[in-house]
């Protein structure tokens, strides 16, 4: 049997997974941002995450270039981040409609407030893999807080889901119909770099 790359990505859909963005300065002091899945923890001693990043992403050539990336980790209300920072093209006009801004942490990490895990990495190591990079980020900081993470899947019926598009492809990311209700949850807009002073440590 020949597998293609859409029974693939289907296939894949049925497991389900929490909702990163990636955030990454550019050399110009804005924020780019990606949105991910393809996360995972590696190591506790050192503390060490990987993301798995298109080589056509532009993420991709961001993090190779700055050395280090913040993962955010979204609640259930922010399915409006999701679809957007999951756009090639983030056009300014509708982050400003959006509401979407940045904190920086104390090492000038851009990161999304509200976002119920913040980790901010520097890059070390990158593994090539297929038409993907393997990023392993050391973790040097962390902020965390409670609430309900945004999910990810393409086999549930049962939720209300929003399509949305990816750097590549379709996706699907399913939350409750409560965060529907909130999910246009305002942030001031725009980004300046600040102290980030709601660090968790543990």
């Amino acid at each position: 049997m020949q597998v293609t790359t859409t029974e693939f990505r289907k296939a894949l859909g049925h497991f389900a997974t929490g909702v990163t963005v990636i955030t990454v300065m550019r050399e110009d002091q804005s924020v780019h941002g990606m949105t991910a899945n393809s996360f995972t923890s590696v190591s506790l001693e050192p503390l060490e995450i990987l993301v798995c990043v298109d080589r056509r992403a532009l993420t991709h050539r961001y993090i190779r270039e700055r050395k280090n990336f913040a993962v955010n980790i979204l609640s259930e209300d922010q399915a409006a981040l999701a679809r957007f920072f999951a756009r090639p093209e983030q056009d300014p006009a509708t982050a400003q409609s959006l509401g979407v801004a940045f904190h920086a942490t104390e090492r000038g990490t851009p990161v999304i407030p509200g976002s119920l895990v913040q980790l901010d990495c520097k890059l070390a190591s990158a593994v090539d893999a297929g038409d993907h990079t393997i990023f392993i980020g050391e973790v040097v900081d962390m902020s965390v807080q409670d609430g309900r993470p945004l999910l990810f899947t393409t086999a549930s019926s049962n939720a209300w889901t929003t399509a949305v598009r990816s750097d590549h492809s379709d996706m699907i990311w399913k939350i409750t119909s409560q965060s529907q209700q909130r999910y246009s949850r305002a942030y001031s807009c725009g980004f300046r770099r600040r102290r980030y002073s709601r660090r968790q440590r543990r």
